[in-house]
């Protein structure tokens, strides 16, 4: 049985062996191959690797462990990105520290490459539940992948609330791609790996252990465009969300609230500290320029004929307005000079017309 260094990858991690001490195997061996075909007094010398993942390394260094660790995989239909692969995230790739191996349940695909993470508190307040709803559902209608960390509260409400609403979403865990946590995520995450992916880093098996968490926030941040904060405490788990998207250089997005409340500190604190307030939906968009490229891309496909000579003279400036690109209706107010009870008026007769639609709140755009 030849053994590709793709399955030699994918076994280490099964092992546990860490990315460092992968690295460390890779520079002492031409390849992964040469490492497998290695007798052990040359395992047991790789440089800066402690004696007990050498002993680990030797023990399980065989053919049928190879076997035995595939069968599993295939059996419980969980699929394998590795950085081999083409399909490896490419934003993956670009980010410290890059999961080499990742065990999936459902599929990544290139769509999700537009993809917003939205995070927060585990104890999501009612203005932190509202907010987490009205902005997914306003990505996802915008074509926008949700990830998050199907922990409970914010994250899922932000995986729900994209079900929910026709869109995909990508779950990022702290354990083994065989376990639930928390239990009471079963149903949810079953439905995330069927309308979108669960993701780890960590091999089969592997505990929901605390020190888990924020290393697979990297991965939540490293998936996306941009990071939202929902609600946060001064120290919590979305903050290294956070912190993680800023070195990664993504733009981060938070949620201002009461500043007598614990759940707002953290957030109240990122946009202290620069990250941007999210008011209303364009926050985001202003900021993403591959967001504002699908949004023109849609605009140029779906761009029609319109016969001027049934619209009265203001409902053609506007029409015209929003053929150059969507708008919120307090700029398109602005920009036509009238009040925004009338505009919305017009607005309503040209939806109902079909020629304008509400692509989220308050902005619109040419059907």
């Amino acid at each position: 049985m030849d053994i590709a260094e793709r399955e030699i990858l994918i076994w280490l991690s099964s092992l546990g062996i860490g990315n460092s001490n992968i690295d460390k195997i890779t520079n002492s061996f031409k390849d992964l191959r040469e490492f497998w075909e290695a007798p052990n007094d040359e395992v047991y010398s790789i440089n800066n690797i402690k004696k007990e993942v050498k002993e680990k390394l030797v023990y399980y260094k065989n053919k049928e462990n190879i076997k035995k660790l595939f069968y599993n995989i295939e059996k419980q239909n969980i699929n394998i990105l590795t950085i081999y692969d083409e399909n490896y995230p490419k934003r993956l790739r670009y980010i410290d520290d890059s999961p080499k191996v990742l065990y999936a349940k459902g599929n990544i695909l290139q769509e999700d490459s537009l993809g917003i993470a939205i995070v927060g508190s585990r104890k999501a307040t009612a203005y932190g539940k509202w907010a987490c709803e009205k902005f997914t559902k306003e990505l996802v209608n915008l074509g926008i992948t949700i990830i998050s960390g199907l922990a409970l509260g914010i994250d899922a409400i932000a995986h729900k609330t994209a079900l929910d609403n026709g869109g995909r979403t990508i779950g990022v865990i702290g354990n083994g791609i065989d376990i639930i946590y928390p239990k009471k995520n079963l149903h949810l995450y079953k439905d995330v790996e069927e309308q979108g992916c669960v993701v780890s880093e960590f091999p089969l098996g592997t505990p929901p252990l605390a020190y888990n968490f924020p290393q697979r926030n990297r991965i939540i941040s490293g998936l996306s465009l941009g990071v939202v904060v929902i609600e946060a405490q001064e120290k919590s788990g979305s903050l290294i969300t956070a912190h993680h998207g800023l070195e990664q250089g993504k733009d981060i997005f938070a949620l201002p609230g009461n500043i007598n409340s614990i759940f707002s500190s953290g957030t109240n604190k990122l946009i202290k500290d620069g990250a941007k307030p999210l008011l209303e939906i364009d926050d985001i968009i202003e900021e993403i320029h591959q967001i504002q490229d699908k949004l023109s891309s849609q605009k140029k496909h779906s761009k029609r004929e319109i016969d001027y000579s049934n619209y009265s003279e203001t409902e053609i400036r506007l029409i015209k307005i929003l053929e150059t690109e969507p708008m919120h209706s307090d700029t398109i107010s602005y920009k036509l000079g009238i009040d925004i009870a009338t505009l919305n008026s017009i607005l309503t007769i040209l939806e109902l017309k079909g020629v304008v639609k509400e692509l989220s709140s308050r902005v619109f755009t040419i059907c």
